[in-house]
This record gives C-alpha cells, structure tokens and sequence, in this order.
C-alpha cells in the first residue's frame, strides 16, 4: 500500500469511533438522562442498559479508533448500532428518527468493512501482527 493510502483506513476508523467515543462520554456524565431516556422506550435495567451503551460506546469507539482487535470490535459495535436503530429511532413518521436509523444503518455499513478488511498498516493490530487485509483465506 502506498504511503499516503497506509492512512486511510486509520481515517476511516477516526472518522467512526471519534462520535462514538463522544457519544459514550455524553451518555456517562448525563447517566440519569439517558437512563431516563432508556426507560421511556420501555427496555428493562435502564441502568444497565447505559453501563452497556458506555462500554460499546466509548470503549468499542475507543479501541477502534486504536485499531485493536478490530475484527472483533467492529462487528460487535455494528450489532449495537443496529440494536439502538432498532429500538430507539423505529418511528419514521418522524423525520428525526429516520435520518437516525439510516445513519446507524450507514454506521453498520463501515463497521462491517472494518470487520472484514482489518484495521489497516496504521493500528495496534498491524503493530502486533495481525493481518490487516482480506481474512485469512480470502483475497480482497
């Protein structure tokens, strides 16, 4: 891969855990909101459900964007973001709640990329030896 090309994928990951990470720090320091906010679309165990949100959040965001175990990491992160589509923005007589669904649908989309293409040249994942093209076996 070309120097500069060696960089986009970190890009990529930059550009997808960046607003996770943010997302799961606002979830933290806003734990009563967003707990309230978990129990109003009727989910048990609200509390645990933002400890849940936090981790895959922050942490999943967090080790992404560090390109560590991203073959891991990614494909969790996607099942989370469909989970939240799901139950919190199913109502699309409100445009608001559209857009949010598409956007974690196209959120899925790139996760799902980083789950079979790998972190890329510039990850902790390349550092410690971990393919970072095509799954073993296959060829991109």
């Amino acid at each position: 891969m070309s120097t500069p090309n060696k960089y986009l994928p970190l890009i990529g990951r930059i550009l997808i855990g960046a607003p996770f990470i943010m997302s799961g720090i606002g979830k933290l320091t806003s734990y009563t909101a967003t707990a309230g906010y978990i129990a109003s679309v009727g989910l048990p165990l609200a509390g645990l459900g933002v400890a849940i949100a936090v981790l895959m959040e922050a942490g999943g965001g967090t080790l992404l964007l560090l390109g560590y175990r991203t073959r891991l990491v990614a494909p969790a992160m996607a099942l989370f973001t469909l989970a939240t589509a799901i139950f919190f923005h199913h109502n699309f007589a409100d445009q608001n709640q559209m857009i949010h669904f598409l956007k974690n649908i196209m959120l899925m989309g790139g996760l799902l990329n980083i789950a079979y293409f790998g972190a890329g040249p510039v990850s902790l994942d390349s550092a410690a030896g971990r393919k970072a093209s095509a799954p073993a076996g296959q060829h991109a």
